[in-house]
């Protein structure tokens, strides 16, 4: 439940220092701060007692929402129409932290996902953009790790908001909707022997070999939604089997991946790859991230659009998908290019972060 605002505590030393006024100088300054804020997945909470020591010390509410997140803005005593959302984890470093500054880029790691999403939303909450901020870890972990559903389960002023934007790594696109996203152990089952007398064993591998290649004939299927296509696809990802090079195994595994679109519910796909797979092997689920709905029909998308933002489908997961589950419209938008993800040489442009910052207070709250 929301309450009074929780201010916490900030001791003179964690006052970020002075940054230039000119936008996008601002905006390039905060986003190599957050890069040299390390913030692996289960290792935020350095990140997320900064980003509310910056807001309180530009006097915008603040909130510990638990469980690491940190709820700040119109969000922080009451509701917001709009919320902004971004997740403060990134992957693990790759020699690309600390960052820097270079011919108009940030470099390092998380620029693109999503230290420079953060930025734009902590430059429009200092001065004082009318939206509800939310700033949550453990989104590049699956699913089943993610602090945004329980804290949407908990927090009923959330979920009354209107609409909402995470600020993911869009190349400042819309994307609507996204995919669901299954992963499963598909297990074959043979007899074991001597390689000298295969025809007295049952080679489990080649059993699977005869799965994943009916698999690998599986044709990439498009759904149209909103106007938007989405691409329904499944892969094999990891194959695992042998004990030695002597023996046919009676056990091989194999690791597949479904991406499946919105307007799917979730039982439907998994019984789907049931279908696909079990004349071969065993099925079992290990996770599953429900698709997202496209809700690209409302006043605050088409604000974006008469903006000149285009908007695309989102062919893969993102946490738009646990907001709309919650009844929240939800798009993805932000400063970073997906091409530059999880990369070593992660990096966002600058201009790119002051497109992002005019786009949402655009849309005003």
């Amino acid at each position: 439940m929301v309450g009074e605002p929780v201010w916490l505590p900030m001791r003179a030393a964690d006052y970020p220092p002075a940054v230039p006024a000119d936008l996008a100088e601002r905006l390039a300054a905060r986003t190599l701060e957050l890069v040299d804020v390390a913030s692996e997945s289960c290792e935020e909470g350095p990140l997320a007692e900064h980003v509310a020591n910056v807001l309180r010390a530009g006097g915008v509410g603040v909130r510990d929402a638990g469980d690491g997140c940190v709820v700040a803005g119109a969000a922080a005593g009451g509701s917001a129409k709009v919320l902004l959302a971004g997740h403060l984890d990134t992957v693990p470093a790759q020699g690309n932290r600390p960052g820097r500054r270079e011919e108009g880029w940030v470099h390092g790691l998380g620029a693109a996902d999503m230290k420079g999403g953060l930025a734009v939303m902590l430059e429009l909450a200092l001065a004082g953009a009318p939206f509800g901020y939310v700033f949550f870890p453990r989104e590049e972990l699956p699913f089943t790790e993610s602090a945004l559903t329980p804290l949407l389960e908990r927090d009923d002023a959330l979920r009354a908001a209107e609409f909402a934007v995470v600020l993911e790594p869009t190349a400042n696109a819309v994307h609507a909707g996204c995919l669901g996203n299954v992963n499963a152990t598909w297990t074959f089952h043979g007899r074991s022997g001597h390689s000298a007398r295969p025809w007295l064993a049952d080679n489990a591998i080649h059993r699977l070999a005869h799965g994943v290649s009916e698999l690998a004939d599986v044709q990439a299927r498009e759904h149209e939604y909103d106007g938007l296509t989405f691409t329904e696809v499944v892969s094999v990802t990891r194959i695992e089997g042998g004990i030695a090079l002597n023996v046919v195994p009676d056990v091989a595994v194999a690791k597949v991946n479904y991406r499946y679109p919105p307007g799917m519910r979730a039982d439907e796909a998994e019984a789907w790859l049931r279908g696909l797979c079990e004349p071969y092997g065993e099925v079992s689920f290990d996770g599953h991230a429900p698709s997202g709905a496209v809700t690209v029909d409302n006043r605050y998308v088409r604000a974006l659009t008469e903006q000149g933002v285009a908007v695309e489908p989102k062919q893969a997961w993102t946490p738009v998908a646990e907001l709309v589950l919650a009844g929240v419209d939800a798009v993805n938008l932000g400063p970073g290019d997906p091409a530059y993800a999880h990369r070593r040489d992660e990096r966002v442009e600058v201009a790119a972060l002051e497109r992002c910052y005019e786009l949402l207070e655009g849309i005003g709250g």
